[in-house]
């Protein structure tokens, strides 16, 4: 375990001051082909990927911020196709600042590579897995034998002492999958798994959201899911948090699919050991996440592709403290429509990504949520 803390641990993290993450996407790079890529990632990197001198100094200007510092995520593309990442990790460490890695399971991440990562104090590394057969995920990456190579980076992490988390993006193909899913991460005692719900941009554009229904019912399955013991977390699915704010009143109560994830669940794994804990992080696009692209341009999370600046050109502190945008994503009294009338603006909101890619506006409602605001006083 990294003996760099994390900056949530402290309990002082004022998102207005300062994001959680921030997310640089180090390359466009990666040798994996995956359906609902947000960064369309290609085998070759772009023209005009920040140097090792501008990675560092972008680490610098993490320092800005103030303690505690945030955390710096290396994303992709996939970040181990830059051959500058361990200095890049080691920098950071050396800085007090704690990283994580979202790595791609191709020949690059080896057993090798993980050992240094855990020498190297890294936080995290996450791995995604999007389907509990080969078929399922592989369809999915674009290259046969990745499902069978997860499970062994799952195994090899463990056995090397890296803490890893499963990432998995809810999509049509594998809704009837995820109570499989979760039992996976169980098994192989992941730190965590964040579930991603869709936001069709990039390549999964092509792709088919689940319907508010379904995606209602998923939530309610985490909230399950989050009894065995594993922290469950979401990405574009702030109405995680609402839902589980609505469990404290009493059990939940759900749709077929709901009902089916559970069910499945109990027959893999038994009954929950805990109640799901009741706390969670209210982050979201610009709210605590942002996220700096292979050539510097600054937005307020991968999904959430409006360029709001641009480093070294500008400072992200500056970006993110001052520019109008990410206060706008900040402030819960600038939500629209049925997001903005609801008493769960302050700690859900809605995902951002989904409303700017599905209306067009940045601001206006979640529209895979089909809660309807009650009558209940403005959080």
């Amino acid at each position: 375990m990294s003996r760099v803390i994390p900056p949530w641990a402290s309990g002082k993290m004022d998102v207005n001051k300062r994001p959680l993450f921030v997310c640089w996407e180090m390359t466009k790079a990666c040798n994996l082909s995956c359906r609902h890529c947000r960064a369309r990632a290609i085998k070759r990197p772009l023209p005009g990927e920040l140097s090792l001198e501008e990675g560092k100094k972008l680490i610098d200007q993490i320092r800005d911020f103030g303690e505690p510092y945030p955390a710096m995520l290396f994303t992709g593309g996939d970040p181990l196709m830059r051959p500058d990442l361990m200095e890049l990790i080691e920098y950071a460490r050396d800085l007090g600042i704690y990283t994580a890695v979202a790595a791609s399971v191709t020949d690059l991440l080896t057993r090798e590579k993980m050992e240094q990562m855990r020498d190297l104090e890294v936080g995290v590394m996450s791995i995604s897995i999007d389907g509990s057969d080969p078929d399922t995920h592989d369809n999915l990456r674009g290259v046969p034998g990745t499902w069978e190579r997860s499970m062994e980076v799952l195994q090899e992490a463990n056995e090397v002492g890296l803490r890893i988390q499963i990432n998995s993006t809810v999509m049509n193909s594998n809704l009837n999958q995820l109570a499989d899913l979760f039992y996976l991460a169980l098994k192989h005692k992941v730190a965590a798994w964040e579930v991603f719900f869709l936001v069709r941009t990039g390549r999964g554009a092509a792709l088919e959201n689940p319907t508010p229904d379904e995606v209602e019912d998923v939530m309610k399955f985490l909230v399950f899911a989050a009894g065995y013991g594993i922290t469950v977390r979401t990405s574009e699915g702030p109405q995680y948090r609402r839902v589980l704010r609505e469990s404290v009143n009493g059990p939940l109560t759900g749709g077929p699919l709901y009902n089916k994830l559970v069910q499945r669940l109990k027959e893999l794994a038994g009954n929950p050991v805990r109640e799901a804990p009741r706390h969670i992080n209210s982050t979201g696009d610009g709210k605590g996440v942002m996220f700096v692209s292979y050539n510097g341009e600054i937005n307020p999370s991968g999904f959430l592709q409006t360029n709001l600046g641009k480093y070294p050109e500008e400072s992200i502190v500056d970006v993110y403290t001052k520019n109008q945008t990410f206060l706008d994503l900040r402030n819960p009294l600038s939500l629209k429509g049925k997001c903005g009338r609801c008493e769960y603006r302050g700690f859900c909101g809605g995902s951002r990504s989904r409303a700017q890619v599905e209306t067009g506006d940045i601001l206006e409602s979640d529209p895979l949520c089909i809660y309807e605001p009650g009558i209940s006083a403005i959080h």
